[in-house]
């Protein structure tokens, strides 16, 4: 569900503020600015969507970097008739740094307000986001194998090349798509780093908002591009 303009926090329309910050405003968009270590330390990833749980990190990992992605989920259809159904061909998405946000956001609400953000960022319009003030941390997209590729390495954080270890559906009540209205949330995952991969040893996504494609192909074009949010947390 969309929050309400009216029932967001102060703390949350405080972060809201900073992350929507024209360039106009701020016209120096720094590339993948981190927060002090001490404020990452605060923070560990939800695992659970209330029935079930993805793994927890591996012992000894810490965590790297925590991003906010807005992007596209992306199907493929044969046909626009009822009997064909998407068929999933990866995904893109920007991975906004989401610790300049931390220091606005009291330790008790932080991770509240952080969760809500995935649903707020999919109802707003991607190129206004693209022109906002918060650091870019990294890309996500799917390489010629359907490969899930997390680059953050020009920020310094390192590459997965992502392997599934863990997939659990969103919760109930998670925001559908944009303005409350899609087919659905993508499930939550857990990735282990493949062959390739440098720096980073685990990915998860979490807090979904959007993402799914429809039941079938009907009426659908032979492409579908899904707008979805996600928190992302890299751990290595």
């Amino acid at each position: 569900m969309v929050p309400s303009i009216l029932s967001l926090s102060i703390p949350f329309l405080a972060a809201c503020s900073a992350l929507f910050a024209s360039t106009e405003a701020r016209p120096h968009r720094r590339q993948g600015s981190s927060a002090s270590p001490n404020f990452l330390a605060a923070y560990t990833v939800p695992l659970s969507n209330g029935t079930d749980a993805l793994p927890s990190p591996v012992a000894g990992t810490s965590l790297k970097a925590l991003t906010l992605g807005r992007g596209t989920q992306n199907y493929t259809c044969a046909d626009s008739t009822a009997n064909s159904v998407p068929v999933s061909i990866g995904a893109v998405a920007t991975l906004f740094d989401a610790s300049p946000l931390l220091p606005f956001l009291p330790p008790m609400e932080g991770q509240e307000v952080l969760d809500m953000l995935p649903s707020y960022l999919v109802s707003f319009p991607y190129a206004a986001l693209e022109n906002s003030s918060l650091p870019v941390k990294g890309h996500h997209f799917f390489n010629s194998a359907v490969v899930p590729i997390f680059d953050l390495t020009s920020t310094g954080v390192g590459l997965l090349v992502g392997s599934k270890v863990g997939d659990i559906a969103a919760p109930t009540g998670s925001t559908p798509g944009p303005n409350g209205i899609g087919p659905g949330a993508v499930d939550w995952l857990a990735l282990g780093a493949a062959d390739g991969s440098s720096g980073l040893a685990e990915g998860y996504r979490v807090f979904t908002a959007g993402g799914k494609p429809p039941k079938t192909c009907e009426g659908q074009a032979p492409t579908i591009e899904v707008q979805y949010g996600a928190q992302y947390w890299f751990y290595g």
